[in-house]
């Protein structure tokens, strides 16, 4: 517990001396010494040289080694596959990109593991190499790194954490995509030091990662956050999940494509494109989905209450042209007290969210297991 301690004391203040490690930790000055030299020993922890004195000898500094290991995250989206190659401390080494198709309604295994292949290649050597991969995914998950149902790749009961562990011999860590970018967006973007968050991924589909008091909330058996399957039209479209009138039928990538094709556009990227060159039918539409994610996220403020509301993924490429007519369903929609202290941004790592959420997770599960031993 000592030795986790003073780890977490270098991870989030350092520079700092063993005596700044002391003071912040309670620790006699002894056992710190004897632990940051454990720490020395394990390639986590390094001297840095002198610091400025408070009168006397001056003290040696100490930085936490990010290079120490490498970490692997995916975001495997319906119509995509995102990855990246982290240090320990979550800065980007290599990523990757691959555009998988509309159609695609089966898991993509050759394509994500030559991904993970490729990010792998390209890890810097290091004591403890790679550490893990995180991956999220656009489904609901259970403990134990099973797809349990994923409506819009038509995915059941697929236990995706034992087929890359069996593949790679590492860690691997599953969870809804949502969750990963609700993760990524409070350690490393938008959400950072936010008590009260709600991260909506908007892409194929809709999905939600919720984090009350700094806490990611996942609900009584682990499946909370499918918020993109609230009802918003009581006898609406028939939706994958089973249900009628869902919200992502309505306000997601998918929902706009639909609509796109009438006007002879097949892909977020032509349509992006068509809006910043002035094709008012084009902007109108981006509008239309844009008052449809408001009407969806304005039920999310009146029954969370959030400090704030990040809208990530695909969709939040098009903050401008979406983001105005959202606002204005949000305002007209929810209720004034629940509205007043409200922010609602666009996620600040965009289209990464997830992806840097997924390598955080493995990022922490090595740390939990080096502060177990």
């Amino acid at each position: 517990m000592n030795t986790s301690i003073v780890l977490d004391a270098v991870l989030k203040h350092a520079p700092l001396s063993r005596a700044g490690i002391s003071e912040r930790t309670g620790l006699n000055k002894a056992t710190v010494s004897s632990l940051v030299l454990d720490l020395i020993d394990a390639h986590l922890v390094y001297e840095i040289g002198p610091g400025e004195s408070s009168g006397g000898r001056k003290p040696v500094m100490l930085l936490f080694n990010e290079k120490a290991g490498y970490a692997v995250g995916i975001d495997l989206g319906v119509n995509y596959i995102r990855g990246i190659l982290t240090d320990l401390a979550g800065g980007v080494i290599a990523d990757a990109h691959i555009e998988l198709g509309r159609a695609n309604q089966e898991l993509p295994l050759e394509q994500l593991t030559g991904c993970i292949d490729g990010l792998i290649k390209q890890a810097p050597d290091s004591p403890y190499g790679i550490v893990g991969i995180g991956v999220g995914v656009p489904g609901i998950v259970d403990d134990q790194g099973v797809i349990l149902f994923a409506p819009n790749m038509r995915l059941k009961q697929v236990a995706l954490k034992q087929m890359l562990e069996s593949r790679y011999s590492l860690s691997v860590t599953i969870d809804n995509e949502a969750n990963a970018g609700a993760q990524g967006e409070q350690t490393y973007g938008a959400g950072r030091g936010i008590r009260n968050q709600i991260y909506v991924s908007v892409g194929i589909g809709i999905g939600t990662g919720i984090i009350l008091n700094k806490e990611l909330f996942k609900g009584a058996s682990g499946f909370s956050g499918e918020l993109g399957h609230l009802s918003i039209q009581y006898d609406g479209k028939p939706c994958s999940c089973g249900n009628q009138g869902c919200w992502e039928l309505y306000a997601s990538e998918n929902a706009l494509l639909e609509q796109a094709s009438s006007l002879g556009y097949a892909s977020l990227g032509q349509l992006l494109k068509a809006a910043e060159q002035g094709d008012e039918r084009v902007r109108q539409l981006f509008s239309d989905i844009g008052s449809y994610m408001g009407v969806g996220i304005a039920n999310i403020v009146n029954v969370f209450n959030p400090d704030v509301v990040i809208v990530g993924n695909r969709m939040s490429s098009a903050a401008t042209w979406i983001g105005p007519a959202m606002r204005e369903a949000v305002a007209a929609r929810s209720l004034p007290y629940h509205r007043a202290q409200l922010s609602i941004l666009f996620a600040e790592l965009q289209e990464q969210s997830a992806v840097r959420g997924a390598a955080y997770y493995a990022i922490s599960d090595f740390f939990a297991k080096v502060r177990s031993v």
